[in-house]
């Protein structure tokens, strides 16, 4: 399954440049392109119960949002590898396209069966997105200003966070649910539109390349097979049941096989010199860990919110804006801090321990605080986790060479989002474990008044989970952050 594929010669000799205007311009457009991503995960939750009365089979609902994150997930580290190989521009469009047509199959299903498959769909577009955008403003930004869009990344996702539940709701309730998916099709042409003449300009990094289909195969089963599991467990089935541990099982049976492979093939999905990077190592453990942390918490902080502190869904959703605006906030203080500060580390270690305490401080007073107090702490909490993002990425994007970005780059993408998933299905099983309430989709604050046990436990699992990634962002090497030089420049190859 190795499949041989002509890149562009080392050499080549440079004959455009892009001006700032054309840089800015191809930002804007990549990050129109990773909203659409974004706000997929977000704007659908509050629509799943009308799908259900609509299309039946509700049993089946959850699957609406796994089979997006299955496969956004498991494709994340394959886009890299083909973006270092064709070029940014084509594989940029063909995740829109695939995107895009997984929108359209959404908007048309005639049944749940159909929808899923659609969703499915869109994330095997979505899942590159995320790891393009990152990865276009890797060719254009030298890292030593990148960290200055990391405000522009974060903003993009707040905007999701609350524009997208707000949009299904409203669409759901009021147009169609169909709307949610229609809604799509513009945003992904005017973003095809915006960066078509200028990503033309981008040079191919890389030579000539096999693809590693067996690799590729390998780390898609196992990935599956571990969501699955995480997805399940505690939920659908006992974490002891036959079905998550089968799944368990052979998702380490296809890890192993994945390792293997690794240091088999004459050219592995995944470079051996990229993963014994220590840079990469520690930044991408890292990211795994916090997002680990911070997605789980962002789930099951509204829980909280409506069972202990009374809050009605709407109001909970205008709570949970001091956790992501302060996210937006310490991403954008980060960026503008990393150009100034020698010891950029020290950047996230401040940010990341205020979070940390943060988290053990509302543990202290979960049963008993006021609202004001929640807002204040959670506030921090998205500051400080909002510290490391941006350092992270430019760290690992700085420590690999040009021609290996795209696949360091989603690599970094790939185990955030699996970290996420990992975290959530964790918090679930303390949450279960601990009498809590669980974070059922379209939960309203009625379901969950009565008995249920401390909210403690939980922002002491995420806070320890903090605590471990900044343990393990310890053991980063830093690296001075490089400028542009004229091997750098984003170039279009004669």
């Amino acid at each position: 399954m190795d499949q041989p594929i002509g890149g562009q010669p080392k050499g080549a000799v440079p004959s455009f440049s892009l001006i700032d205007g054309e840089k800015n311009v191809i930002i804007a457009g990549v990050l129109l392109a990773m909203l659409l991503a974004a706000l997929d995960q977000t704007i659908v939750a509050p629509a799943l119960p009308t799908m259900a009365a609509t299309l039946g089979h509700a049993e089946y609902l959850s699957w609406v949002v796994t089979a997006y994150l299955l496969t956004a997930t498991a494709v994340a580290p394959l886009y890299g590898k083909v973006s270092d190989i064709y070029g940014r521009r084509p594989v940029i469009f063909a995740a829109i396209l695939i995107f895009l047509a997984g929108s359209v199959i959404c908007a048309l299903a005639p049944n749940m069966l159909v929808l899923i498959a659609g969703r499915a769909v869109q994330g095997l577009g979505g899942g590159g997105l995320f790891a393009l955008t990152q990865t276009v403003i890797g060719d254009l930004v030298p890292p030593l200003e990148r960290a200055r869009y990391a405000a522009w990344i974060s903003g993009t996702w707040a905007v999701a966070s609350v524009a997208g539940p707000l949009l299904g709701g409203a669409f759901a309730e009021h147009l169609h649910w169909s709307l949610i998916f229609w809604i799509n099709l513009p945003l992904g042409l005017i973003a095809i539109a915006v960066v078509n003449k200028p990503l033309k300009k981008l040079a191919i990094a890389g030579t000539r390349h096999r693809i590693d289909g067996w690799g590729a195969l390998l780390l898609i089963v196992a990935t599956s097979m571990l969501l699955l599991a995480v997805n399940w467990g505690g939920n659908r089935y006992a974490w002891s049941d036959p079905q998550i541990a089968g799944l368990l099982a052979g998702s380490g049976a296809f890890w192993f096989l994945f390792g293997l492979r690794l240091r088999m093939a004459d050219e592995p999905l995944v470079s051996l010199e990229v993963l014994g990077n220590r840079v990469v190592l520690a930044g991408t453990v890292t990211m795994f860990l916090l997002q680990g942390g911070s997605i789980g918490l962002a789930v099951y902080l509204p829980v909280y919110m409506q069972a202990t502190l009374g809050l009605s869904p709407g109001d909970t959703g205008l709570a949970m804006l001091g956790l992501l605006l302060g996210m937006t906030v310490g991403a954008g203080m980060s960026g503008r801090l990393v150009p100034r500060i020698k010891n950029y580390k020290r950047i996230a270690y401040s940010g990341l321990s205020c979070a940390v305490l943060s988290l053990f401080a509302l543990a202290c007073i979960a049963d008993r605080a006021h609202l004001l107090e929640v807002e204040f702490a959670t506030t921090i909490v998205g500051v400080g986790i909002g510290t490391i993002f941006p350092v992270s990425t430019i760290a690992v994007q700085n420590a690999v060479e040009k021609k290996d970005l795209g696949i360091a780059t989603g690599l970094l993408t790939f185990l955030r989002s699996l970290g996420g998933a990992v975290g959530v299905a964790a918090l679930g099983a303390i949450a279960l474990g601990n009498d809590l309430p669980l974070a059922g989709e379209g939960a309203m604050a009625a379901d969950m008044a009565g008995p249920h046990g401390s909210f403690s436990i939980i922002f002491i699992a995420a806070g320890a989970m903090l605590a471990v990634s900044l343990l393990t962002f310890t053991f980063m090497p830093q690296k001075p952050l490089r400028g542009y030089d004229a091997a750098d420049a984003p170039i279009m190859p004669e």
